[in-house]
């Protein structure tokens, strides 16, 4: 899929005539089955997998609601941000999209988000003022968040208890220094021969949460990077102290950055991530058991370091205004149907409204559950607002991926990639102000 054009995969315009007797209002206006048809477009990422799953419960919903007919629009994530450039420039954006987290800002500022706290057919009672508060960028509800991640420690516990190694919880005990000396004892001495963990210092939650807990962050309120070169050379400096301990796989051992993880997971005990990833990464290895541990912190962490990830999804500010009641039908099923999340799972994340998060515990997977207490845990903490990335800064992970990979090489020392790292991110900013 290219940027000169995408593929719009249709549910199908025989569906309404097929479909059950719908389950929304009786009203007589679009989206309130009395009869009006609405078409809608709904774009979002992912694998086939995803793709399959969210399919089939846009077909769900469409039969409950047969007044409404959804035209899904699919790619990977590389190709979806593409894709939504070309669509921008045209002003062709679908109805509903999802939003590629180096993009919300972005979009943000070009506008392309449609408000939604006067949607009808869009609810907000589940969620507490302080869930709504943190949602809303620069104060405006425009944008839904529609899972939660966290920075996460998965540890393999199948391995881990046949190599009698307790892995640490949370409390004094699980420190940053403490887990890089476990993994190089580890490391050291044991059967399989395994090393601790793969070379992954451009991780970016983990590399968040090791800034917050320093004081600084990532992204500031007005758009700038929130860290100094001394916040992020530490950072690099304990990736570097246990590369060379032998606590991680080296680039050569894990085939070069961006490790596999399918072939990783069978060289290492454990894996920074976000608590989402297990559901997947788990079934690679289906007769290992993998468990979560939250970040680890440092003796001196600031109060209020720990914060949520969201991923987000928008309705379009140009669409049509017999189309929003629909469309509100739509996210409202995302988000607060427990329904949904029977079909499409819980890969994107744990629900944000606490209600559907409590009643899917009750059909979720075992890895699932690891990952919504998980969460949960997180929700309930003390945190310090976190802002979005800001226009122009899309490419950071990029340039920390190829920094990380230059000091594991010897290219280029620690305060130098730090430097660059954000020369690199205050210029792309600076072009896009």
């Amino acid at each position: 899929m290219d940027r000169r054009g995408f593929l719009k995969l249709s549910l199908g315009t025989g569906l309404a005539a097929t479909a059950v007797a719908g389950c929304g209002g009786s009203g007589g206006g679009p989206g309130g089955g009395g009869g009006d048809k609405v078409t809608l477009r709904y774009a979002w990422w992912g694998n086939n997998i995803r793709q399959q799953n969210y399919t089939k419960a846009l077909k769900q919903f469409t039969a409950a609601n047969p007044e409404i007919t959804i035209e899904p629009e699919f790619a990977d994530y590389t190709a979806f941000q593409e894709r939504m450039t070309t669509q921008i420039a045209a002003r062709d954006v679908p109805d509903i999209f999802w939003i590629a987290s180096p993009q919300v800002m972005t979009y943000h500022k070009s506008k392309l988000y449609r408000k939604l706290d006067d949607i009808p057919t869009l609810k907000w009672d589940d969620y507490s003022k302080e869930d709504v508060e943190g949602f809303k960028l620069g104060g405006q509800l425009n944008t839904l968040p529609f899972a939660i991640s966290t920075p996460v420690i998965r540890y393999n516990e199948t391995v881990a208890t046949a190599d009698g190694v307790k892995i640490p919880a949370p409390g004094p005990g699980w420190s940053w220094d403490g887990l890089a000396d476990l993994l190089v004892a580890y490391s050291k001495n044991n059967p399989g021969k395994r090393k601790g963990v793969p070379y992954v210092p451009d991780h970016d939650l983990t590399f968040e949460a090791w800034l917050r807990q320093r004081g600084e962050q990532l992204w500031t309120e007005d758009g700038q990077p929130g860290f100094t070169a001394d916040g992020v050379g530490s950072w690099l400096d304990w990736w570097e102290k246990l590369r060379k301990a032998g606590g991680a796989l080296s680039l050569s051992e894990q085939e070069g950055m961006g490790p596999d993880w399918a072939q990783v997971g069978k060289k290492t005990l454990v894996m920074f991530g976000n608590s989402n990833h297990i559901i997947d990464d788990a079934k690679m290895f289906p007769k290992e058991k993998f468990r979560l541990r939250p970040a680890p912190v440092a003796a001196d962490a600031q109060a209020g370091h720990k914060f949520l990830y969201f991923p987000r999804m928008a309705i379009y500010q140009r669409i049509d205004d017999a189309n929003l009641e629909a469309a509100g039908k739509v996210l409202d099923y995302n988000v607060n149907n427990p329904e949904m999340l029977k079909t499409v799972r819980l890969t994107m994340g744990a629900p944000t409204n606490p209600k559907v998060a409590e009643q899917a515990a009750e059909f979720a997977s075992p890895d699932e559950k690891e990952m919504l207490a998980a969460v949960a845990t997180e929700r309930t903490a003390e945190r310090k607002p976190r802002y979005e990335a800001p226009s122009g800064s899309s490419t950071w992970r990029t340039t920390m991926t190829r920094v990380c990979e230059e000091i594991a090489l010897g290219k280029r020392s620690v305060p130098d990639g730090a430097k660059k790292l954000l020369d690199d991110i205050g210029a792309g900013i600076k072009r896009a102000s």
